[in-house]
């Protein structure tokens, strides 16, 4: 569908073009905030933003909603269907991801992306890779891509909540992991655990400790990094007693885990503040 394409700068009309083959192109006038609109018949306008400090190539994927007629009622879009070479690569590296074989996994991916760069399924997956290899600000695009091609997908909004929480954008984070455990209420202690961090670090600690509490009784493995939060969750709304007793059965079950230490450094730290006795 042919699209027009308008380029503003800071917020001015700088140039304006229409779409070959869904792309479209221009050389921008000097560096600044520049906004792309597209507008095609049939489909809801969209507009992103971009900041140009450095001379270079920009590439900007806008994707658009069709408009519903009036006769026509909302429904659940068909799920799409891979194209067997390209169902065959993402399932060979989704399968690789999940032993942690991160090259192979990579390799199957790249592939698979190639041959349905549109799949919000691929994108997901994708944006795992990319999670599990720590790179956050690349697995924050392919996961908001894939949410803007099938949006209101509880894993997809969970995984993008956790890559702003990693980067410490807690701001960011919350909506995101909200709204992924209101689509999915049993979305997973890590859902839990990523919006207790975001909350606590919000200096949001009744909620955050509601969310530890349920990361910690849905976590089916001991994991020092929920009983760590759990603890400074409790500290922080006043039940230092509670406080100490996950951090002295920490101790007790996990002397030698490297996190023992932190556990013992705030034990201590309760008993000179004169917190617990």
């Amino acid at each position: 569908m042919p699209a027009t394409v308008k380029l503003l700068k800071n917020g001015m009309p700088s140039d304006q073009s229409s779409t070959s083959h869904g792309r479209a192109f221009f050389i921008p006038r000097g560096f600044g905030e520049f906004t792309v609109t597209v507008e095609a018949t049939g489909y809801k306008p969209a507009q992103k933003d971009l900041s140009v400090t450095i001379a270079g190539k920009f590439e900007v994927d806008v994707y658009l909603q069709r408009e519903l007629a009036a006769n026509e009622s909302v429904g659940v879009p068909p799920k799409p269907v891979l194209a067997p070479k390209a169902q065959e690569a993402f399932t060979k590296g989704t399968q690789a991801l999940r032993e942690g074989k991160l090259d192979e996994a990579k390799k199957y991916l790249d592939k698979a992306a190639q041959l349905a760069p549109g799949n919000p399924d691929v994108l997901y997956v994708q944006g795992m890779l990319l999670m599990r290899q720590h790179n956050w600000e690349a697995a924050q695009s392919v996961l908001q891509k894939s949410d803007q091609l099938a949006p209101n997908q509880a894993r997809v909004l969970a995984a993008l909540g956790m890559t702003f929480c990693n980067e410490k954008n807690y701001g960011q984070a919350i909506p995101l992991l909200e709204k992924a455990r209101q689509l999915e209420p049993a979305s997973g202690w890590e859902t839990d655990f990523a919006l207790a961090k975001s909350y606590y670090y919000h200096e949001q600690y009744d909620e955050a400790l509601k969310m530890a509490e349920s990361a910690h009784a849905n976590s089916h493995t001991w994991n020092p990094q929920v009983e760590l939060l759990l603890a400074q969750c409790l500290t922080a709304v006043g039940r230092f007693g509670d406080s100490a007793a996950i951090l002295r059965e920490f101790l007790k079950t996990h002397p030698n885990d490297p996190d023992a230490a932190t556990a013992k450094r705030w034990l201590d730290g309760l008993a000179a503040n004169g917190k617990i006795h």
